[in-house]
């Protein structure tokens, strides 16, 4: 079952849609979700949201503030600590819900937002539990390696060039989430594939997508990372799953496996999807299932019992 909610984060309204399961009793456990860059909760979310009910877990996605149906006067503009903001404010309106069980809540997220759940996981001790897939972890150091050298130089120049124009004017710039052909237009994401297959996702599921964010979210990206908050996450069980051909958030020991390796709750595991890429996890809805099946298994093992285990 799902149905339409909202509540406030901030000055504005937050809207998504709570999924609960068909079957048993209520208080249910919840996963807590939202997307990555530029998404609104159409985009491949309600596949997940749609196993963990099946599952049975309540699962509660949301567009953040200045996206799709949320409220937000500055629209298409990512920062990532509101939608930290947001995150938590909705695990609050949780735990108003009847039917939820305040005491058993995870957190779910993909690509950027799989940074953001580990910043929420370390950051607030209600949540239990995180599934945190193909995270963005270090803004500064994907984008270096994304745009290449000579790459970043017109990327590095546009920022600048926008924050010199928004102290004048006040007015926000946009540019691409991704382009056909980045040789000709810069974006924030420069590959092909993330441009085709949002335009697919846009035509089938998901209307409200725009191919643009403001020019300052990709700034606000080039001072994210998830470092500062790892070494927090000393107890709370965190599953991070990795594509093993992803280009995009750069899987390999560099940036994602360098990170799994520094948080220091034993609790944890590593799930690499073999022979997918950061898009096929999106277009190919068999490794999405794998991905989702990884999640749904760790959000069981850690949430279904009704009361957290005591350590000792």
């Amino acid at each position: 079952m799902r149905r339409d909610v909202e509540f406030r984060s901030g000055h504005d309204t937050v809207r998504g849609w709570l999924y609960t399961p068909d079957q048993g009793e209520p208080p249910w456990p919840i996963v807590v979700m939202a997307g990555g860059w530029c998404y609104v909760k159409e985009l491949v979310q309600p596949a997940y949201a749609e196993m963990y009910a099946d599952a049975g877990f309540a699962a509660l996605l949301f567009d953040y503030r200045n996206f799709g149906s949320s409220g937000g006067a500055r629209r298409q503009h990512i920062d990532p600590s509101m939608q930290i903001e947001d995150y938590k404010n909705a695990i609050s309106f949780a735990e108003t819900l009847a039917e939820v069980d305040g005491d058993r809540i995870g957190v779910w997220g993909l690509s950027y937002s799989g940074g953001h759940v580990l910043i929420v996981g370390a950051t607030d001790p209600r949540v239990k539990c995180i599934a945190s897939q193909i995270p963005v972890v270090d803004g500064y150091r994907n984008m270096r390696r994304v745009h290449g050298t000579i790459g970043f130089r017109p990327f590095e120049e546009l920022l600048l060039a926008d924050r010199r124009r928004r102290f004048a004017t006040g007015d926000d710039g946009f540019l691409p989430h991704a382009a056909p052909d980045p040789t000709r237009e810069v974006s924030t994401w420069p590959f092909p594939e993330t441009f085709h297959t949002f335009k697919a996702l846009k035509a089938s599921d998901a209307p409200a997508y725009e191919n643009r964010s403001t020019i300052e979210s990709a700034e606000l990206l080039m001072s994210y990372s998830v470092d500062p908050f790892l070494p927090r996450l000393l107890n709370t069980p965190t599953l991070v799953v990795v594509a093993e051909k992803d280009d995009l958030t750069l899987w390999d020991l560099e940036i994602e496996i360098e990170a799994y390796n520094r948080i220091p709750t034993p609790n944890k595991r590593l799930v690499v999807v073999g022979d997918s890429t950061h898009m096929t996890l999106y277009s190919d809805r068999s490794l999405l299932g794998k991905a989702a099946e990884a999640a749904t298994d760790w959000f069981s093992e850690h949430l279904l019992v009704p009361v957290r285990a005591a350590t000792v």
